[in-house]
């Protein structure tokens, strides 16, 4: 998720929503429909053929980041003069990535940043502006809130770091506990098999804090909005920081560790050579070719919906949206190289909303504005220029999300 710089503006247009309730109970806000408030907007036939143009321009333009993305790391990408974003990672012979050791320190750098993201941000943001008595602003700082997928959209970032780290995409969770692979088990290609080469204890306690992070997050009563405020969310939070730190920013941290060993001559940058091959082609290729599969087989149900305006319909888009957040979710891990120098992350993934925008665009009908031309420009913050933010911010997953769910149940027809 890439925080939106209109993140003020959403939560000052939060202030005119009805008050909800955080208290450890599962209440949901209180008041019923009222249409001067945008997230409250209904599906209606007066707006349905709207709604449905939206969500096909929308799906669309998902699409099109998704099969770009992929195509940007396996195919071609200009940057690199026509090299896949793949192999110019795994040669490491240029200006950003100048050694294996350069590589694996930007695969623990995109670990810390979800691990820190989901404590401070996902997690610590609402809970800021909660405990501040800023109840609405709260709940409009929770991400996937429409769809009361916050907690799994959480887990599957804490997954993301589990298969930077462990080289595969084999996470096994039963129920809602990360189960740990035997430690000999894991394979030699990867960042916890050569921390475990020079600092066994680290190594460990670096798989039980990934666990510990997930666990909690899925220990948090759901749906998450409700439960902004909860002591499992501040559980929660601290387990991600925890992680966050013992990656790269603790006293003793990973990144630290393994540089230390390279430079005392204890691991070697050959050795790293196959953990960089292992990631790219183990993890990162196929986590983005299932996005992309799964952005067309969203693209497809919208598709379907559009054509046959039905209840099931809606259904059946909702869990294509659900299936096309995995992969995403578990690739924000790795939030470097196209997907953030093309302006991919805010594109598709872009929080929170500009409801106001999406509501006159939805009332509007115009749907021109969902797209910005030229070259990605960010401020001296990192974040998109506002003109570029504005219209990330009426595209992408959550707008699909708020088209397609209320109170985490798929629209109806009627």
């Amino acid at each position: 998720m890439r925080k939106n710089i209109l993140y003020a503006t959403a939560l000052t247009m939060g202030l005119a929503f009805t008050a909800m309730s955080c208290d450890d109970n599962n209440e949901t806000p209180a008041g019923g429909n009222d249409y001067k408030n945008p997230a409250e907007v209904e599906y209606t036939a007066d707006n349905a053929d709207n709604w449905h143009a939206y969500m096909m321009q929308v799906a669309q333009l998902l699409d099109k980041d998704a099969t770009d993305l992929n195509s940007y790391w396996s195919v071609s990408y200009d940057r690199t003069g026509g090299t896949p974003y793949a192999q110019v990672f795994k040669d490491h012979n240029n200006s950003t990535f100048s050694s294996a050791l350069s590589c694996v320190e930007q695969i623990l750098d995109g670990c810390y940043d979800i691990a820190n993201e989901v404590g401070d941000a996902k997690i610590g943001d609402p809970y800021d502006l909660y405990v501040a008595g800023n109840t609405t602003e709260a709940l409009y700082a929770v991400e996937s809130w429409y769809s009361w997928h916050s907690r799994e959209d959480y887990s599957n970032n804490i997954i993301s770091i589990y298969n930077a780290l462990c080289g595969t995409r084999e996470s096994n969770v039963v129920g809602e506990q990360l189960i740990l692979p035997d430690e000999s088990a894991i394979i030699e290609n990867s960042i916890f098999a050569k921390l475990r080469k020079v600092d066994a204890a680290t190594a460990t306690a670096t798989l039980q804090a990934v666990k510990a992070a997930h666990d909690a997050i899925l220990n948090i009563p759901a749906p998450f909005r409700n439960h902004i405020n909860s002591s499992e969310a501040l559980a929660a939070q601290q387990a991600c920081l925890d992680l966050a730190d013992l990656l790269t920013q603790g006293s003793t941290n990973v990144k630290r560790i393994l540089r230390d060993a390279v430079k005392a001559g204890t691991l070697t940058d050959a050795e790293l050579d196959g953990v960089v091959d292992n990631y790219v082609d183990v993890v990162v290729l196929p986590t983005y070719a299932d996005l992309e599969e799964e952005a067309g087989n969203l693209l497809a149900a919208i598709g379907e919906l559009n054509n046959s305006r039905t209840d099931a319909n809606f259904r059946n888009a909702c869990n294509a949206w659900l299936a096309a957040r995995v992969p995403w979710e578990t690739s924000e891990a790795f939030l470097f190289g196209p997907v953030a120098d093309e302006g991919l992350d805010p594109n598709m993934d872009s929080w929170p909303l500009d409801l106001d925008g999406i509501v006159n665009t939805l009332q509007g009908g115009d749907f021109s504005g969902l797209t910005w031309s030229g070259e990605f420009i960010v401020d001296e913050n990192g974040d998109p220029i506002e003109s570029i933010a504005a219209v990330q911010s009426v595209r992408g997953f959550h707008t699909l999300e708020f088209l397609l769910f209320y109170n985490g149940e798929p629209r109806s027809v009627n």
